[in-house]
């Protein structure tokens, strides 16, 4: 029975060893992200593993052909238990495949739809129940608020699963 196992690979090799095992007919999973990089007072969105140095390969473990992915190019070792291949539980790799977005790349965090200025209410933490003003969104985890609060506009960085649309 086929089943999932984490491949570990040499550092920045992952699409290498994901090439390879594809091309000896390996089924092979690369979990990636848009991850938020600044560099030179800009930034942009990069793809990047969601699990440095891991990729998935799929394969029966009665069979023997599956002893060919330790020597392949990029990768260093399958993660074992001894010398057994350690499977991935089923779950974790449907819950990775349901969270791809029609590119391939997973999504780890929702993004809100806001305009600059529309309101919003802070649904946890210290702020709970106050309304604030949307201004920027950092990343996929951070969103950016005026707040007023003792008579002042105070600007407040929140997780952006504490918002909510006012």
């Amino acid at each position: 029975m086929k089943r999932w196992y984490a491949v570990y690979t040499q550092p920045r090799k992952e699409m290498l060893a994901t090439e390879h095992l594809a091309r000896q007919g390996f089924e092979v999973l690369l979990p990636r992200y848009m991850k938020r990089r600044s560099h030179a007072r800009r930034v942009d969105l990069v793809p990047a593993p969601l699990f440095p140095r891991y990729i998935f390969a799929a394969f029966d473990l009665d069979e023997g052909g599956w002893r060919v992915i330790r020597s392949t190019r990029g990768v260093i070792n399958l993660v074992c238990n001894g010398l057994q291949p350690v499977p991935v539980p089923a779950a974790i790799i449907e819950e990775i495949q349901r969270r791809q977005d029609e590119q391939g790349f997973v999504i780890l965090k929702r993004r809100i739809n806001l305009k600059r200025g529309a309101r919003i209410r802070i649904d946890v933490g210290p702020f709970a129940d106050y309304e604030a003003i949307f201004e920027a969104q950092r990343d996929n985890e951070r969103v950016v608020a005026l707040l007023s609060f003792l008579g002042r506009e105070v600007v407040i960085e929140l997780p952006v699963e504490s918002v909510v649309q006012a």
